[in-house]
């Protein structure tokens, strides 16, 4: 009796079972056929010029990889593919159409790139949308004022002579030979004869290594010491994670964003690695916040009375207060320290490299702009040692130099940290066009007229193209020029550009970069200290890969990651 019965309610259940999967089956392809098939032929971008495809064909290496994306830039004015034939994407370097998707709300992050952002940094600034993310802009504003920044000026002379007395160290003892680790390096596009090169130095390293510095002090009140070890725990579990991350997301890490559990039940490498990662620098986070906030309560009677303007300060004033709606959690402080550790040093040190490369291809840029800085009082000298010297007297004098911010100006147009960046649209809108565009049909949409994008589009922001635009820049706009912001064209000049500093770089609206002041005045002050006393040659053919940031790599050694050797001669002054 009691067999039959559990004997029926096996089957019972079996048949449940099986009627749940077949269910779970039928609108899985529902919605397979929905997505691929109906809804394509109702997208209003579909009416858009743009290259066709095969039906799983994708065209994200055409608009993402930095060997090939001017060019594609220039052919494709609207519309590609993204996972297959049935995913439209919006592309344009119409500034009206960028300046509306930046500035609207109704568009965001996508969720995947929230995801991956989260899954190295936790729930940082950089993953928040919204009025959360509103609020945390608010909240550490006071940190990147230029009151803010001034203050920070004696720390960024601090490194940048830190860093260039390891450059004098490395010279004093000659080798052209950048590391026996790695192969023999390419011949660089062009060898100057003489050549003063007493040493190579992988210059992307070093200045990873100092900026991680300036923003453990500057940002957070910390030593990490990276440039005076470089096996430092922290900065050692960062650049473990992002040799992963920046390899890119493979098939198995895509599938991953839909079924987490998959990392897991089957971790592999990649997972453990940034696993240990993120376990040493939430440790040393952890200890870090709380050393911070012991030290402020012993001094503060509330968080009201906290009057510090590092990041640090303004995130555990957040975390202390008493505001139970505006108080920032434990978790989130902790991702906030993990976000901007990231952001504080790694897009700066990646234009500083950027720079000193482009230098070392132009040694007549190079050479004026040398002159220009010894031109200033006590830069080519270690000043901070110097009676009645003032670090911010001194940081607004190499500020305020022409040249200099040409050439960095430049750099940040030709090498943006950010290759380009995405929005998703969270309901149905009109986007405004500011130059006529010829649909396929042969109808023509005039200026001031608009375009329909449906819920759940998606839109690539083309920082690079927008940067290398001929409309914007002029013919010359893919080759190293710092007289044209002499004399800018006036598509690239406000209120026609919309971007910070004219440049599409550091982006605009709500999410524009809040750092852009503090790391271009720590990039002036770096090379003002760094170039009077070397000169800079190329010593391998360097090529761009796009990550999560535009990264230098070695021609035909990409397996051996970011990497950017130049040949480096000190000058007796």
């Amino acid at each position: 009796m009691l067999t039959s019965i559990a004997s029926t309610l096996s089957l019972t259940l079996l048949k449940a079972c099986g009627v749940i999967f077949l269910i779970l089956v039928a609108r899985g392809l529902v919605w397979l056929i929905g997505m691929v098939v109906i809804a394509p032929m109702f997208d209003p971008l579909k009416k858009i010029q743009g290259p066709d495809g095969s039906p799983l064909q994708n065209h994200f290496r055409e608009v993402m990889d930095p060997s090939v994306s001017p060019n594609t830039h220039e052919k494709w004015t609207f519309r590609f593919h993204g996972f297959g034939r049935h995913d439209f994407r919006l592309l344009s370097v119409d500034f009206c159409v960028m300046s509306h998707v930046l500035n609207s709300p109704i568009y965001e992050k996508p969720w995947q790139t929230r995801t991956l952002l989260t899954n190295l940094f936790g729930r940082g600034i950089f993953a928040m949308e919204g009025a959360e993310h509103k609020a945390l802009r608010k909240l550490i504003a006071p940190a990147f004022s230029t009151q803010s920044i001034k203050a920070m000026t004696p720390i960024f002379f601090q490194k940048a002579e830190e860093l260039r007395d390891k450059w004098e160290s490395l010279a004093s003892s000659p080798t052209l030979v950048e590391d026996a680790k790695f192969p023999p390096l390419p011949a660089p596009p062009y060898s100057p004869s003489p050549s003063f090169a007493e040493a190579v130095i992988d210059v992307a390293h070093w200045f990873s290594l100092a900026t991680f510095d300036v923003i453990g002090l500057a940002g957070f009140d910390y030593h990490f010491h990276a440039l005076q070890c470089e096996s430092e725990e922290v900065y050692l579990a960062y650049r473990n994670m992002f040799r992963i991350a920046d390899k890119g997301p493979k098939l198995r890490e895509l599938v991953q964003l839909y079924f987490p559990m998959i990392e897991k039940i089957f971790p592999n490498e990649a997972t453990r690695i940034t696993g240990e990662s993120q376990r040493v620098i939430s440790e040393a986070g952890q200890q870090l916040i709380q050393n911070k906030k012991c030290a402020i309560l012993a001094e503060k009677a509330s968080a009201s009375e906290i009057k510090e303007k590092d990041i640090l300060s303004l995130l555990i004033k957040s975390n202390l207060s008493t505001d139970i709606s505006g108080r920032l959690s434990d978790a989130d402080l902790l991702s906030q320290l993990s976000t901007f550790l990231f952001a504080g040093s790694d897009s700066t040190s990646l234009t500083m490299s950027w720079c000193i490369h482009l230098l070392s291809l132009h040694p007549d840029v190079q050479g004026r702009l040398r002159s220009e800085l010894n031109s200033i009082s006590h830069c080519a000298s270690n000043s901070s040692s110097m009676s009645g010297y003032s670090a911010p007297t001194h940081a607004e004098a190499i500020d305020g130099l022409p040249f200099l911010d040409a050439v960095v100006r430049e750099t940040l147009r030709l090498c943006p940290p950010v290759h380009g960046t995405m929005r998703v649209a969270t309901r149905d809108d009109n986007i405004p066009i500011s130059s006529p565009i010829v649909l396929r049909n042969g109808t023509i949409i005039q200026s001031g007229e608009t375009i329909h994008l449906r819920k759940g589009s998606y839109v690539h922001i083309p920082i690079e193209a927008l940067n290398f635009s001929t409309d914007i820049w002029g013919e010359d706009a893919r080759i190293f020029n710092p007289d044209r912001w002499y004399s800018l064209p006036h598509p690239a000049r406000a209120p026609s550009h919309p971007g910070i500093a004219n440049l599409m770089t550091f982006s605009f609206g709500p999410h524009a970069c809040p750092g852009w002041k503090f790391s271009m005045l720590q990039t002036k002050i770096f090379l003002a200290t760094l170039i009077p006393h070397f000169v800079f040659e190329p010593a391998a053919d360097i090529q761009k890969f796009n990550a999560i940031l535009t990264r230098p790599y070695v021609y035909d050694q990409f397996e051996f990651g970011t990497r950017l050797p130049v040949k480096i001669g000190r000058i007796n002054l």
